[in-house]
């Protein structure tokens, strides 16, 4: 069977039938109302408040946290909405102020913005990159329970009312993205989110990921409610990238609910674990950081000792903001919590990316990587074998596996939530 992948100039696959588990990705969802009906619907009924016209009454001003360039969120449809709404409230529009929730990720260029926001939206409003790099930036507003340090920018104390915009997909840190993940690691500084993830790291990837209770979940939202995150808006998107859903409300509830929703889209069953796991990282493909989404999700497909097979372009490389990936290389977890231990990695955020990725290519299965932004000698380094093509990456998996080895191909595989049927 012949399979093409969302990218140029890094080929196709051809799968011989008897050897081919499936081809796998989220569902494809069939909705009578347009996106903008769905933002409005969601923005009317919203889930464990009232409707912002009338929650907003007496306040003056609203920070709108918006997610980055990493996420598809239908942005130029939701905040004009959303605005509406806060001029039913009162609030004026020199009195919204608009950030990027960057996380630990690199600036958004004034292109980006533009492609993201809108022309209109980007003249009208100042948006604002979220400077997590610069502690000058930041706010101290204690710790969780559990210790946590909150690092939170400066922005939420200057303001009556904070709104959260995002979508919801599976992810490894948390379980699902979207609720209070907007707020961290969205608009916190590096210690708190290295707490976090490093948190996460704890855990293997299916422990965690597609979880809607989890404790790193608890975590992220004790500190987003500590913030002052008051309310949200998440859509949740299928297979084809298009708006079938969007929940808005309490962040709590309504981000429950959004999860609840995103679980059954993005949910794909295979008949059984696979020899072989071909997946391609899309639509997180600008650096191998967010590639690793993919990666992610090949551990929930992928039977011990497998092969994993990334096939992403990666035109940045491996990550322009952690230097730390390129110089470690993936490790187990018992490596990376030794070089915690011993002060050798500082940064937990880069430490806990490095065990997520190799409590799959490490400890479960080993990995390949198709990719034309990261060159043969970074790829080993990093711990993957390189490969020029996918056809030549499935040539080696069947070399190590045999060639009656059985293979799953992951589309989407930034998103997609492999479910064993066996398992369940």
């Amino acid at each position: 069977m012949r399979i093409t992948f969302p990218y140029r100039d890094l080929g196709s696959l051809d799968v011989p039938e008897e050897n081919l588990l499936g081809v796998f990705s989220p569902s494809i969802v069939e909705v009578e109302m347009s996106e903008e009906q769905i933002i409005e619907e969601a923005l009317s009924h919203p889930i464990g408040s009232l409707p912002l016209s009338r929650i907003l009454k007496g306040h003056e001003k609203v920070l709108v946290v918006v997610d980055d360039y990493t996420r598809s969120t239908p942005v130029q449809n939701i905040l004009p909405c959303l605005i509406k709404e806060l001029e039913k409230a009162g609030i004026k529009k020199d009195r919204i102020r608009i950030l990027v929730a960057l996380g630990t990720h690199r600036p958004m260029t004034e292109e980006e913005m533009i492609g993201k926001f809108g022309q209109e939206l980007s003249r009208q409003y100042s948006i604002l990159n979220h400077a997590w790099w610069d502690s000058s930036q930041l706010i101290h507003l204690g710790e969780t329970e559990k210790g946590t340090p909150i690092l939170v920018n400066w922005m939420v104390k200057e303001v009556d009312f904070i709104i959260g915009v995002g979508q919801i997909v599976p992810h490894r840190v948390s379980g699902f993205s979207g609720g209070c993940n907007i707020i961290q690691p969205g608009i916190c500084g590096e210690e708190t989110t290295g707490k976090t993830h490093w948190l996460s790291a704890r855990f293997r990837g299916r422990e965690i990921l597609g979880k809607i209770e989890n404790p790193v979940k608890d975590e992220i939202e004790q500190v987003a409610l500590k913030a002052g995150l008051k309310w949200i808006i998440n859509t949740i998107q299928d297979g084809t990238g298009r708006t079938v859903d969007a929940v808005a409300g309490d962040p709590l509830l309504a981000y429950r609910r959004g999860a609840a929703r995103s679980l059954q889209v993005y949910q794909a069953e295979l008949p059984g674990d696979a020899d072989i796991v071909v997946v391609d990282s899309h639509p997180y493909d600008s650096e191998l950081w967010l590639a690793s989404k993919g990666i992610y999700a090949s551990e929930l497909a992928v039977k011990q000792d497998g092969v994993v097979i990334l096939v992403s372009l990666c035109p940045e490389g491996v990550s322009p903001s952690h230097p730390e990936v390129l110089e470690f290389g993936y490790q187990t977890f018992e490596t990376v919590d030794q070089w915690v231990r011993q002060g050798k990695i500082h940064k937990l955020t880069a430490a806990a990316h490095l065990v997520h990725v190799g409590r799959v290519i490490k400890e479960r299965a080993s990995g390949i990587m198709v990719s034309k932004g990261i060159s043969k000698e970074e790829t080993e380094r990093l711990g993957l074998t390189h490969s020029s093509s996918p056809q030549e990456a499935l040539e080696i998996a069947f070399s190590r596996m045999g060639r009656h080895a059985r293979v799953a191909i992951l589309q989407r595989g930034g998103e997609i939530l492999p479910v064993i049927k066996e398992m369940q």
